[in-house]
């Protein structure tokens, strides 16, 4: 593996920050524009929400995510971190490919309610399913990256199966096949949010597919 010289790796942090801090942002303000969309009366109001953010995500929150995988990958496998050696890096990769693919799927959505908002003088009473699905997936987002910001910040202890074999020194064998408790733990809450993810979804694609049919 081919590490990265001091300069080039503070240029690579920089640019994997930003990217990080930007679309952190850039999802807090989705949020905010889906909450308009969906608590305001005025039509006007409900419609530039909507088309600021199709604008936003495709614009905005699209390549920051992107970038941020991408920025993420370089400091992983241009410095002594490595990709695969430390459970927290495993983690927030994981996290930032699910919440990349879930951010295409949602962007979709949106896109599918600015052109609603586009072709119809209906009022804010209409298509409430997609909206409060737009809301939820927002707030979801937000969770998530904030998790992941968690972990770059407090870099939890514990190195994988292959980070253990890349030490010199020899561990124990009950060193070698155990897992932190956060792992653990971790992974017992991802999969209680995918499965409360499900059931909004499932929740919200009834009021969905009854405005779309």
């Amino acid at each position: 593996m081919m590490t990265m010289t001091p300069r080039v790796s503070k240029i690579a942090l920089t640019a994997h920050v930003t990217s990080s801090v930007g679309w952190l942002g850039a999802v807090a303000a989705f949020l905010a524009l889906s909450v308009a969309g969906l608590a305001s009366k005025n039509d006007q109001v409900v419609r530039a929400a909507y088309f600021a953010m199709e604008l936003i995500g495709w614009c905005v929150i699209v390549p920051l995510s992107l970038a941020s995988l991408l920025t993420g990958l370089v400091q992983s496998l241009g410095t002594s971190w490595g990709l695969f050696r430390h459970y927290w890096i495993v983690a927030k990769l994981l996290i930032t490919v699910f919440a990349s693919i879930l951010l295409l799927v949602h962007m979709q959505v949106a896109s599918r309610m600015a052109n609603v908002v586009a072709g119809t003088t209906s009022g804010a009473a209409d298509f409430h399913g997609m909206r409060i699905q737009l809301v939820a997936d927002a707030v979801a987002a937000i969770v998530v990256l904030l998790v992941a910001t968690a972990l770059s910040v407090f870099k939890p202890q514990g190195l994988t199966p292959f980070g253990r074999s890349q030490q010199s020194s020899p561990v124990s064998a009950s060193g070698a096949i155990s897992a932190p408790r956060w792992v653990r733990v971790f992974g017992i809450v991802v999969l209680v949010v995918l499965v409360a993810a499900f059931l909004i979804k499932h929740l919200t694609s009834g009021g969905l597919s009854h405005h779309m049919r």
